[in-house]
């Protein structure tokens, strides 16, 4: 049996408006709320029992997932009455664990979408018999992230948290947001109060001898802390770019859930998801797109990369290219909206509003 341990206590702020009424974690992407991919992957790899650890918008969480029977798991809750950071929030977590003090926990984040391997994550972490393993990615800029050099053998030999120097980049690998602890280590982590992982546990843990194993993993892996970000996974999650067993349709450039309507003449591509009760009329053009529960747009609209808030309505012919229209909100007809502009939660923007010029 493995068990995990899944934070999803973060408020999201990146992600606002989409995240003002619904928590990042259940913000749908290719058609279900993003953790039914995270959940249903781990359940795949054989995890068996999950503890969520919450605290933002907490008590929308159990009634979707329930006891997590339709995942074939047990799932469980623990909320925190105010934000631990990382760290606390796995020490609080870890009063449902039931696995002895060797036992590796899974440890991973509500807000990353990765291909990464997880059964051979925690394979790697016995056979290296390490108190902690990380997955971690190699990316181009790294200075927004953890940097994490290891030695020949994959042992951890530091960690700077987003760099600030040039002289500090001494890798590009980074902290990917996945771990397996020995359940021992957790029981370590200082309880009641809040602790940065990144920057407190883990160097600590170096500092006193601990053995930190790297695992870098060649693979898709995404931060979807910004909406740009979040539209993408979708994309790329309805494509098959990156697998998941929680997509509720075949692959291919759209998908549309039960009950949407789209009208003839309207074109979808790019890894679309058109949800529930939406409508898009008649010469529409919707590339790479989220359109949410009940959402409309109208007749002769251009979409490309945005999300499209629940019940959220765009008038005919207005252009929308990275945009993010908060839930309810009304955009009048003949605007152009681009470049990550974001209409807030029941705001109402009026016909041609918003324009550019031609020649831009």
């Amino acid at each position: 049996m493995t068990e995990a341990i899944l934070l999803v206590g973060g408020q999201g702020t990146r992600l606002r408006p989409v995240t003002v009424n619904t928590p990042k974690p259940m913000v749908p992407a290719a058609g279900v709320p993003f953790l039914a991919h995270q959940i249903a992957r781990a359940a795949a790899a054989g995890v068996t029992h999950i503890v969520m650890a919450t605290c933002y918008l907490a008590e929308v969480f159990e009634p979707y997932f329930g006891d997590g029977s339709d995942f074939g798991i047990t799932l469980e809750y623990v909320v925190e009455d105010e934000p631990l950071g990382t760290g606390g929030a796995i020490r609080n977590a870890a009063q449902r664990l039931t696995g002895g003090p060797d036992s590796p926990v899974l440890v991973f984040n509500g807000d990353i979408l990765t291909g990464l391997d997880i059964a051979g994550l925690v394979e790697s972490h016995r056979t290296a018999d390490a108190d902690v393993s990380l997955h971690l990615v190699r990316v181009e800029d790294p200075r927004a992230f953890g940097l994490v050099p290891t030695d020949s053998e994959g042992r951890v030999l530091a960690f700077t948290e987003k760099p600030q120097t040039p002289a500090e980049i001494v890798t590009d690998q980074i902290n990917a947001g996945c771990y397996v602890f020995r359940r021992s280590v957790i029981d370590s982590i200082p309880a009641g109060r809040s602790v940065s992982v990144e920057r407190e546990t883990f160097p600590g843990l170096l500092a006193s001898g601990a053995k930190l194993h790297g695992v870098t993993e060649d693979t898709y892996w995404l931060d979807l802390g910004k909406p740009e970000s979040f539209v993408q996974a979708s994309a790329d999650l309805v494509r098959g770019i990156v697998a998941s067993p929680a997509v509720p349709g075949p692959r291919g450039e759209a998908l549309v859930l039960p009950g949407a309507h789209v009208a003839d003449g309207a074109k979808l591509s790019g890894g679309t998801v058109v949800g529930a009760g939406a409508r898009i009329e008649a010469g529409a053009t919707v590339k790479g797109s989220i359109v949410l529960d009940g959402a409309i747009l109208g007749a002769d609209t251009v979409v490309n990369a945005s999300l499209i808030g629940a019940g959220a309505s765009v008038g005919s012919r207005t252009v929308l290219n990275g945009a993010v229209i908060g839930d309810g909100a009304v955009v009048g007809a003949d605007n152009e909206l681009r470049a990550g502009v974001r209409v807030w939660c029941e705001a109402e923007l009026p016909a041609a509003a918003v324009r550019f010029s031609s020649d831009r």
